[in-house]
């Protein structure tokens, strides 16, 4: 089957920061300082664990930005694409990737949550519907709970089996470098030394094989996590809102760095004028509501992009966008706090015996900028970078709750929390919706943040190691 490629501007972006870690991966390998870095790094439980988790979270990201419209026909030598943009998790996913359901239906539900008018006989009833997906394969007489508990089982000895091998192997290579038994090396796990404690590694791992192997036997048959107002399918928004959330959070973060290292340093170093004058560019910034600068440019976007409409094939283009630019805007008017620790760190560096001796020798400014200043300030960089970036995946929740976020054919979490709130307030309340979010930012956020501050440690110069 024929298919046309599309390539999205945000889809560049993911691709781009994948290529720019292994770029950076081979950099660090070559570097024999930042190889001692990272070692520190790669010897913590918690960092591991936290990487682990996100890059499982990028792995799905890039799946879901890899585009294409497949050949629905052809006519005359002609080939006729589908109107509708899939991506490779789209088909991986299969049919939950489209609304099967009429409306709310609870996790591993077999009727609709909330009774449905139908006409039965000639004659108006309202009365819950079996569900298209929900355990249709079921008869009336079946148990929804034996049907799930087997099949749950299955799923979990195959998820158990695939870790097992997956530890055994791994153990079994890293015995065979350090030239002792498979036994001995088992001997090893969760316990201090100074080789890379991988096994933490393999615990995460094997905590997603297994929900994995779960979704793999349950989800065709179930909606797992239940769905929403429109039928759509509750896990597949989740899986959708996490290559949102990275390229918000990874663009805006990327955008927001360069303006604020470049004025940062130059106010704490050049002091005089300079300092003056980027003082009131970013007291001024930050002096308007945030909220309200970036709907005010998200608005104009929109009003370009709805006319000009004949500029994108598809209304994923135009969605994808807004998205785009809503990033940008982001980063570029949430610079100031950054640019404000800079100067600070950077007047008190300035003033240090080895940077006034490099004066002193004729050096100039910008060298002393690039090898004395930011190797010393990197640190706050990463920490503060990471942090926005947890900010920013936060902060799309309220810019989706005042209608200025993504496009509302975008997935994203802010969304999800958005329709989460309306639903909170039914009765029965609709509970899933809203957990699932706060489930998949609590883990993509809380994992960020961990491995933060562990890379902090290791790049703050003041602690030379003395954690080893």
């Amino acid at each position: 089957m024929s298919f046309k490629p599309v390539f999205l501007a945000t889809d560049f972006v993911l691709l781009g920061l994948l290529l720019a870690l292994i770029f950076y991966i081979v950099h660090v390998i070559r570097t024999d300082e930042l190889r001692m870095r990272w070692s520190y790094v790669f010897r913590s439980p918690i960092a591991l664990c936290a990487m682990t988790i996100l890059s499982v979270f990028l792995s799905i990201s890039i799946l879901d930005s890899i585009h294409f419209r497949p050949a629905i026909e052809e006519h005359q030598g002609t080939t006729v694409y589908d109107i509708k943009t899939h991506s490779l998790l789209d088909k991986i996913v299969g049919k939950a990737s489209t609304a099967e359901e009429k409306t709310y239906s609870e996790p591993f539900a077999t009727k609709t949550f909330e009774k449905i008018s139908a006409f039965k006989d000639g004659k108006p009833v309202r009365d819950y519907e079996r569900l298209n997906a929900g355990g249709a394969h079921l008869k009336d007489t079946d148990s929804v709970l034996k049907d799930i508990t087997g099949k749950s089982m299955v799923a979990l000895s195959a998820g158990f089996g695939l870790s097992l091998l997956l530890w055994v192997v791994t153990a079994a290579i890293a015995a065979v470098r350090k030239k002792i038994s498979l036994a001995e090396e088992f001997k090893q796990f969760f316990k201090s030394r100074d080789s890379v404690p991988y096994e933490y590694v393999l615990l995460v791992l094997t905590v997603f094989i297994t929900l994995g192997a779960l979704v793999v036997v349950l989800w065709p048959v179930y909606h797992v996590l239940g769905t929403d107002q429109t039928g759509n399918d509750i896990l597949y928004q989740a899986l959708k809102s996490l290559r949102t959330a990275l390229v918000i959070g990874s663009l805006a973060t990327l955008t927001t760095l360069p303006f604020a290292i470049f004025l940062g340093i130059s106010a704490g170093y050049f002091k005089g004028w300079v300092d003056d004058l980027i003082q009131y560019i970013y007291t001024t910034l930050s002096s308007i509501p945030s909220v309200l600068l970036i709907a005010a440019a998200v608005l104009m976007i929109q009003v370009f992009i709805d006319g000009h409409a004949h500029l994108y094939e598809t209304g994923l283009e135009r969605a994808d966008l807004r998205l785009f630019m809503l990033s940008l805007i982001i980063g570029v008017t949430g610079w100031a706090t950054l640019a404000r620790l800079l100067r600070a760190e950077t007047l008190r560096i300035s003033q240090l015996d080895y940077v006034q001796a490099a004066r002193a020798f004729g050096v100039s400014h910008w060298t002393i900028m690039r090898r004395h200043v930011l190797p010393n300030v990197i640190h706050i960089v990463l920490i503060v970078a990471v942090l926005d970036f947890s900010g920013i995946v936060l902060y799309e929740a309220v810019l989706s709750y005042v209608g200025v976020g993504v496009d509302p054919t975008t997935h994203s979490f802010g969304s999800m929390i958005n329709a989460g709130r309306l639903e909170l307030s039914r009765s029965p309340v609709v509970w899933w919706n809203l957990l699932t979010a706060f489930a998949f930012m609590l883990s993509l956020v809380l994992s960020a943040n961990l491995f933060a501050s562990v890379v902090r440690d290791a790049f703050d110069p003041r602690l030379s190691f003395k954690k080893g």
